[in-house]
């Protein structure tokens, strides 16, 4: 009897760093959701694109949805071996215009980045530690952002619910262990059509970073994958920026 793919949810997953996430966990061996806010017609498409894939469509500002995302994943194949937390919002404010940081950008900004991927974990729970009861541990990564390591990013509220997000990557791999392993990738420039005409950034990371460029989509896939294939890491925040830190 042939033994089924394990499956993975992929958050924002139709396009960057997510969808190179989903393509390389197809390439594994994974059967995979694949889930967008609003994009729909890519959601189809590249769910067609794949081997074994299926789409939902939700918005992780509201906990129904949530809800109902990991619930339909979990329906699509009767089993959910891995998280990925790939999705996540940004504002743009200059560091010094604290007013322009309202609490209104700063509640948008911890619904999605921090309270999101953690609901989606505790709704995901009891089919993570399923997982390790057919052999592997259950899984989750979080994609994070050097932005939550150091004192950069494209906002102070950005930055710091990045920054949260690390600690709960720590915090829940401290307490889902060792049935469920828990970790981050934290990217730093990572080349996209969001980041396309960020000279200023590109330039920084061709002078300054050890790789001399920033991170492709795939680079950050495969650190994901990494993460997803360990048997043992768990509670790490695997800074993913060329060595930029060093500097």
């Amino acid at each position: 009897m042939k033994t089924p793919r394990p499956v993975a949810l992929v958050t924002g997953s139709t396009s960057g760093i997510g969808a190179a996430i989903a393509r390389r966990l197809s390439q594994d061996g994974f059967s995979v959701v694949v889930h967008s806010r609003g994009s729909v017609e890519a959601g189809h498409a590249l769910a067609n694109e794949l081997e074994s894939a299926r789409y939902v469509q939700a918005d992780l500002a509201h906990d129904a949805d949530r809800v109902r995302l990991v619930r339909q994943a979990i329906d699509a194949w009767g089993q959910l071996d891995v998280l990925v937390n790939n999705a996540g919002i940004s504002r743009v404010i200059p560091h010094a215009d604290l007013a322009a940081a309202t609490p209104a950008i700063w509640q948008e900004l911890h619904e999605v980045n921090v309270v999101a991927p953690f609901r989606l974990v505790a709704e995901a729970e009891s089919a993570l530690r399923a997982a390790a009861q057919r052999g592997r541990a259950g899984c989750v990564v979080n994609v994070s952002s050097h932005a939550g390591v150091r004192p950069k990013g494209a906002s102070i509220p950005y930055a710091a619910s990045k920054a949260a997000l690390n600690h709960m990557t720590r915090l829940l791999a401290l307490s889902l262990g060792p049935e469920i392993r828990v970790n981050a990738v934290a990217p730093g420039l990572v080349d996209t059509p969001l980041t396309a005409d960020w000279t200023q950034a590109q330039q920084l990371w061709k002078e300054r970073a050890p790789m001399r460029r920033a991170a492709s989509p795939e680079d950050i896939a495969q650190a994901v994958a990494m993460l997803v294939a360990s048997d043992y890491l768990t509670g790490e925040i695997l800074l993913s920026d060329g060595g930029l830190n060093l500097t």
